[in-house]
């Protein structure tokens, strides 16, 4: 019997990584993580569903290698992230083989760091982005999208541009990277809705931006500001009717992608006077630590005061490392 304080679930069997877990995984940090996993399984079991929010460039990570199979297995309903994990997915699947891997990125100097940036590597942590191989050629597909759709008088959000490209297989020679594992394909495939709050903090927001600035694009053809928060409100409202267990709101780092999403309760039950139920779950992992004023490390229960979780709202607070610890909880309620 694991000695963390949930129960097992009845009539789930996990598979071997799942059993690693449970047997490993006894206390502190280890015992939320399998806690905070099987409230997840319970809440499908109870026909209920997931949404999960990226903060950071968990997409650089690489953990669309376990989040496409989460979508394509329909684990997730809905996403919510930076505007540098849309598109470093299909940056990573576009120039997979000419990024590079710097193990001693600690202690890269100024120099070695204006070289980086000369030859067209910006630094993501311990890995570089190759501007010309894998930016330049996304950047390009969504600029003829983009004038398509203001010729058309269209106005879509960046994802549903993404999902064109996506798509209309202009990129698709290019892709160097394993499909299986390019987790924005796999939403595309399910049509999963994502949204994206401060997309212009992002190198296709500002290229969108400077189209605009330029006077290359006549209309505002993407959808952002609020529009992506008044769209999330229909579409909480929307789904939570249709799922009996509720919705949960699985959150990988702190920011704006978790942060703007989860006010959507709130909205809708202040702002809206809509009778939408709370969040049915909630769990992070973080770095960040209580602090005054911090919000990304806040105590879940502080989000009962915000009227986003009840008072009997399963939370969970995992404070680790998102890359170790996510795969390990998509791996668990794989079933792997």
């Amino acid at each position: 019997m694991p000695k963390t304080k949930d129960k097992p679930i009845p009539g789930w069997a996990p598979g071997p990584m799942g059993q690693w877990m449970e047997t490993n995984y006894q206390g502190y940090n280890a015992a939320t993580t399998v806690e905070a996993a099987r409230g997840w399984v319970r809440l499908l079991q109870d026909d209920g569903d997931m949404f999960v929010t990226l903060a950071g460039a968990m997409s650089t990570a690489q953990l669309g290698i376990t989040l496409a199979r989460m979508i394509r297995e329909r684990k997730v309903c809905g996403i919510g992230c930076t505007g540098a994990n849309l598109e470093e997915d299909l940056f990573n699947l576009i120039g997979f083989n000419s990024y590079t891997y710097l193990p001693d990125y600690a202690s890269l100097t100024p120099e070695q760091e204006m070289a980086l940036a000369k030859k067209g590597h910006p630094r993501v942590t311990d890995a570089t982005i190759p501007e010309a191989e894998a930016m330049k050629p996304l950047g390009d597909a969504l600029t003829a999208e983009w004038k398509k759709a203001d010729a058309a008088g269209e106005r879509l959000f960046p994802y549903q541009f993404l999902y064109r490209v996506i798509k209309s297989g202009v990129l698709a020679d290019k892709y160097e990277g394993d499909p299986a594992n390019a987790w924005m394909l796999a939403a595309a495939d399910v049509d999963l809705p994502i949204f994206t709050p401060g997309w212009e903090d992002s190198t296709t927001g500002n290229l969108y931006a400077s189209l605009q600035a330029k006077g290359e694009l006549k209309t505002r053809v993407v959808r952002d500001g609020t529009e992506w928060f008044e769209e999330m409100g229909r579409w909480y409202e929307k789904a939570a009717k249709q799922t009996p267990g509720g919705i949960g709101f699985f959150q990988i780092g702190g920011g704006i992608a978790g942060d703007g999403p989860i006010c959507v309760v709130p909205y809708l039950l202040t702002e809206m006077q809509k009778k939408v139920p709370f969040w049915a779950y909630f769990a992070q992992i973080t770095d960040a630590h209580v602090s005054y004023g911090g919000y990304s490390g806040a105590q879940p229960r502080e989000k009962i005061t915000w009227s986003k979780l009840d008072v009997d709202t399963p939370m969970f607070d995992i404070h680790s490392d998102a890359t170790i610890v996510a795969p390990l909880i998509f791996a668990y309620v794989l079933g792997d």
